[in-house]
C-alpha cells in the first residue's frame, strides 16, 4: 500500500458530518478508489470501457481546439495502456478537426491494453503519420515552437520510469516545447512521492473528474504545470458514497457552512476579537492582521501591543480599540482581563524575547478561548515542547512549512508532511492550517481539506497576518475551529486572486487582501 493510500485510510469524514452540514465536498480519490469508480461507472451506467475513455479523449480534444493550435507541429507520444488509449483517442478527434499531427507509441514489449488496440485501430483508418519508438535512435527531432501532449503514463504507474521510458521522458524536456500531460505528467505517481523520479515537465496538466494527491503537493510543481480538471461523468453514486480523508475546499462548500446575518442583530452578536502581536519595527504585522479582522466581520476588535504600536495602530485601524504593554518595545505580560473577548489571536510581528516567551506561557495556561496561534507564537512553541501538548482542544495553529518543521521536524517529502500534519491535529486536538500555494486545513479526526484558490502573489511578507486576523474574526463570531479554518483560507485565497486580478501578482501586496475581502462576502452573501 502507498504512503497516500495508507493516508487516505487514516480516518474518514464521517456521514454524520455530511448530513449535518449538508457538505458535498470534491473528494481527493486513491489509484484504487479512481479505479474502481471507473469499474463503477461501467457497471452501472451502464458504459463501455472504450466509451469512458472517448469522453475522456472528446474533452481534452474539445480543450486544446480552444486553444487554438492548428498552427502548431503536434506530435503525441504514447504508452500502450490507457493512457496512451486516450492520447490515440485524442489524435483521432483532433484530425477529425482538420489538426494535423503526428502520434509516436512507445514500444517496452508488453501488449498494449484492449483499449488501446481497439483507438489504434480506428486511427489506422486516417492518415496520421504513426512512428514507434523502440530504441535511443529512433527519439524524433522535436522543435521548441511544437507542442507535445504526453500520453505515456497515467495514474495506474507503480515505479519510476528507466531505460527507454527515461530516456523519451527526457527527450521531450530538453526539446523546450510545449508540453500537455494528460491525466498526469509520465513519470509522476497520484497519490505518493515522486522524488527522484524522471518525470514529463509539463506546461498544463488534463486531469479527470478530480484531484489526485500528486496534483495538490508543491514539490510536484515543476512538473505538473497548470492544471485543469475535466469531467467525464463518473458515475455519481459512486462519487457520493466513496469515504475519503481528503477534500476539497471550494466555494459551494463554503456557503454551506457560511451565516448570513440577522438584519436584527447587533455589534455584540458578532463577538470581540482580540489580537495580540508587535514588537519594535514590527507594528505593521498588527495593523494587517486587525484590520483583516475587522474586515471579516467581528462586531469588536481590540489590539494589545507594546507602547510603541499606540499611535500606529490608532492612526490605521481607528475602528479597534487598543490596549498596550507596560514594555515600550515588545510584550512582557498578558491582558488583565480576558472575559470580554470571544477569541484571541495571537503572533503577529510578537517577536521571540525571552519575556515574550514568559508571556506566552502565562497566557496558554490561562486564557481558554477560542485561539488561533501564527509566527512568532509558533516559533515560542516549538521552544516550548511541553506547552505545546497542552494546548486548548481544538486551538487554531497556522504555520508555513519552516514553522512546521520547527514545530514537528523535518519530513523528506511534502507527503510525510502531510502524514505528520494529520498526525499532529489528531494527537494534540488541534486544527492545524499549513500554508502553501495549496493550505491543508488538518482536523483532529483525522480529515483534511485543500483549499485551491489563491497565487503566487501572496507569496509576500504580511499575507500570513492577514489571515490570521480573518480567522480570529470567524471563531469571535463563533464559528467552530475547524470551519473557521476552512471559510478562513478560502476568503484568504479569493481575495487574492481578486487582488492579483485588479493590480496583477508582482504589484498586489498583503494590505491589498485585506481591502478585497469584503468581495469575497459579497460573492458568499450572492
Amino acid at each position: 500500500m502507498s504512503l497516500a493510500i495508507t493516508l487516505l485510510t487514516i480516518s474518514i469524514i464521517s456521514n454524520d458530518t455530511f448530513k449535518k452540514f449538508k457538505l458535498d465536498p470534491l473528494k481527493v480519490l486513491n489509484v484504487q478508489q479512481l479505479r474502481e469508480a471507473d469499474a463503477y461507472t461501467i457497471l452501472h451506467e451502464p458504459v463501455t470501457a472504450i466509451d469512458l475513455m472517448e469522453r475522456a479523449a472528446q474533452q481534452c480534444a474539445r480543450w486544446l481546439l480552444n486553444r487554438n493550435i492548428s498552427e502548431k507541429q503536434i506530435s503525441i507520444f504514447c504508452g500502450k495502456g490507457g493512457n496512451g488509449g486516450d492520447g490515440l483517442a485524442i489524435a483521432r478527434l483532433l484530425t477529425a478537426k482538420g489538426i494535423n499531427l503526428s502520434v509516436y507509441i512507445l514500444e517496452t514489449g508488453a501488449a498494449g491494453t484492449p483499449e488501446f488496440q481497439t483507438n489504434l485501430d480506428r486511427l489506422r483508418t486516417l492518415p496520421v503519420s504513426t512512428y514507434i519508438i523502440e530504441s535511443d535512435a529512433q527519439l524524433p527531432d522535436i522543435r521548441k515552437d511544437a507542442l507535445l501532449i504526453d500520453a505515456l503514463y497515467g495514474f495506474g504507474l507503480t515505479r519510476p520510469l528507466e531505460g527507454l521510458s527515461a530516456a523519451l521522458v527526457n527527450h521531450l524536456n530538453d526539446s523546450g516545447a510545449e508540453i500537455i500531460a494528460i491525466d498526469l505528467p509520465s513519470g509522476l505517481f497520484a497519490d505518493r512521492s515522486s522524488t527522484g523520479n524522471t518525470i514529463v515537465k509539463a506546461s498544463y496538466t488534463l486531469s479527470f473528474e478530480c484531484y489526485k494527491l500528486g496534483l495538490l503537493v508543491a514539490e510536484n510543481a515543476p512538473f505538473i504545470g497548470a492544471v485543469h480538471i475535466l469531467p467525464i461523468q463518473l458515475h455519481p453514486q459512486f462519487l457520493e458514497s466513496v469515504q475519503t480523508g481528503f477534500q476539497i475546499i471550494d466555494k459551494a462548500v463554503i456557503k454551506t457552512l457560511f451565516k448570513r446575518r440577522n438584519r436584527f442583530a447587533h455589534k455584540g452578536t458578532f463577538g470581540h476579537a482580540l489580537i495580540i502581536g508587535g514588537s519594535y519595527g514590527k507594528i505593521g504585522a498588527v495593523v494587517l492582521a486587525t484590520t483583516s479582522c475587522l474586515r471579516s466581520g467581528a462586531g469588536l476588535v481590540t489590539s494589545y501591543l507594546p507602547k510603541c504600536g499606540y499611535e500606529i495602530l490608532q492612526a490605521t485601524a481607528p475602528e479597534a480599540m487598543t490596549l498596550t504593554d507596560t514594555c515600550e518595545k515588545m510584550l512582557t505580560q498578558v491582558p488583565d482581563n480576558f472575559d470580554p473577548f470571544s477569541a484571541i489571536g495571537i503572533g503577529p510581528g510578537m517577536g521571540t524575547a525571552t519575556e515574550t516567551a514568559n508571556m506566552l506561557q502565562v497566557l496558554l495556561q490561562q486564557c481558554k478561548k477560542p485561539m488561533v496561534l501564527d509566527a512568532d507564537a509558533l516559533n515560542l512553541l516549538s521552544k516550548q515542547q511541553t506547552v505545546l501538548s497542552q494546548l486548548f482542544q481544538n486551538t487554531i495553529l497556522t504555520p508555513h512549512p519552516k514553522e512546521f518543521e520547527r514545530l514537528f521536524g523535518t519530513s523528506r517529502t511534502e507527503f510525510d508532511r502531510i502524514k505528520l500534519a494529520l498526525q499532529k491535529a489528531s494527537e494534540l486536538n488541534v486544527v492545524l492550517v499549513l500554508k502553501g500555494h495549496h493550505t491543508l486545513v488538518a482536523l483532529p479526526g483525522g480529515n483534511a481539506f485543500f483549499n485551491i484558490n489563491g497565487n503566487a502573489g501572496m507569496a509576500k511578507g504580511g499575507s500570513g497576518d492577514v489571515l490570521t486576523g480573518i480567522i480570529t474574526a470567524l471563531l469571535a463570531q463563533g464559528y467552530e475551529a475547524a470551519h473557521a479554518a476552512m471559510i478562513g483560507v478560502y476568503i484568504h485565497g479569493r481575495a487574492g486572486d481578486i487582488a492579483a486580478g485588479l493590480l496583477s501578482q508582482e504589484a498586489m501586496t498583503a494590505q491589498d487582501l485585506s481591502t478585497y475581502i469584503g468581495k469575497v462576502f459579497l460573492e458568499l452573501n450572492d
